[in-house]
């Protein structure tokens, strides 16, 4: 679901690009205090998490691959506005350092998973949810559905972004000038295995986690639970055990996540729209291409805006494979830490900044919420 550079056309990038500034805007607004306070460390975890979960690789119907994004479990206990910020961060430090996803293509990246994924799963847990108590079932199944829907709208609006392209954008001949396959294919492609497959893994995490949270520290899950039964206390009774505190069990699993993460290496195939400029001059590669998009096959070669912009950046960590190390595994590792680690020292920037802004240190103690109740 990682638009790289070259599928959409400059015009397309630049207005995703102005359609996401107002949210991250609105965003910072919101978290400000969040920043601010010592639950620094429980938005760095999210985001984390969102960029570790999106490692795992899966096989998909039409030899593809794709991924959970973890917007779900995000939005559920930050809030949707925190989590917009939590995946976005994560999708940044993809694009710069490991080259998942392109610098052009940042603004719809973030629109589609950040955003939208993050404002679809609060609304539908929250009005799957309802009132009930932070450890009821319902609530578990709020939270597996809000994942399910999120992502898959999320892959919808990927799907005609790149399905709009072949109609707005051709050269003299009439060729595509960037992402190839026109929508009655796009969307197909992109649905089915998000339908299946990646739907299902994030719906199994979100509930998943919502429902170890409900075990092990329902506190986490009052923030967006300001109606329910005995959520008086909300995100404050984390606050004051300060943010490490109050999450270090799950950042231990995360550090297993990280240590598993080579697993994401055992689905064979690109996702699809992800395929390189040098996919359609390699007979193998078309062949796949073809095979995913309905039997269709690509153009004779890459299409020229995409073959112009698809080297707009090189990141320095390619497909999460450092260059001078030889075994995919420990790299795949390694880049998973360095990630993680570039992640925390990001939102420890942004913390500084805000502080800085601010004038003055703020107390640890938040407030109710920076986006409970507020999309």
């Amino acid at each position: 679901m990682h638009i790289p550079d070259g599928y959409l056309s400059p015009a397309t990038c630049a207005t995703l690009y102005a359609a996401s500034a107002p949210f991250w805007y609105i965003a910072l607004q919101r978290v400000k205090r969040l920043l601010s306070s010592r639950l620094v460390p429980l938005i760095s975890l999210f985001a984390a998490f969102s960029f570790v979960i999106m490692m795992f690789n899966l096989p998909l119907p039409g030899g593809t691959t794709g991924h959970a994004v973890g917007m779900g479990i995000a939005a559920i206990v930050l809030g949707p506005w925190a989590s917009m910020l939590a995946i976005s961060v994560a999708l940044l430090i993809q694009a710069v350092f490991f080259g998942d996803g392109g610098i052009t293509a940042f603004g719809a990246n973030c629109f589609n998973m950040a955003i939208v994924g993050s404002l679809v799963a609060y609304w539908v847990y929250r009005a799957v949810a309802g009132r009930a108590a932070i450890g009821a079932t319902r609530r578990v199944v709020a939270g597996a559905l809000a994942g399910y829907v999120a992502i898959n709208v999320a892959a919808l609006l990927t799907a005609i972004e790149f399905g709009i392209q072949p109609a707005l954008y051709t050269d003299a001949s009439g060729a595509p000038l960037y992402a190839p396959y026109p929508l009655n294919i796009a969307i197909p492609a992109m649905m089915l295995g998000h339908l299946t497959i990646a739907g299902l893994a994030e719906l199994l995490v979100t509930g998943g986690v919502v429902a170890y949270l409900q075990r092990s520290d329902p506190a986490l899950l009052k923030l967006t639970a300001p109606n329910a039964r005995g959520s008086e206390e909300g995100m404050q009774a984390v606050a004051r055990r300060g943010g490490w505190a109050a999450t270090r069990r799950l950042w231990i699993g995360l550090a297993a996540l990280m240590i598993l993460s080579p697993l994401g290496l055992l689905a064979a195939g690109s996702a699809w729209g992800e395929w390189g400029a040098a996919d359609f001059a390699s007979g193998q590669a078309r062949r796949e291409i073809q095979a995913a998009s309905g039997n269709v096959a690509p153009p004779p070669s890459a299409p020229a805006g995409l073959d112009r912009l698809s080297s707009v950046w090189t990141a320095p960590i390619p497909d999460y494979a450092p260059p001078w190390m030889k075994s995919a595994a420990f790299g795949y590792i390694l880049s998973a830490m360095v990630g993680i680690g570039l992640v925390i020292l990001t939102f420890f920037l942004i913390s500084w900044v805000a502080r800085l802004l601010r004038g003055r240190d703020q107390p640890e103690a938040p407030t109710s919420a920076p986006g409970s109740g507020t999309a």
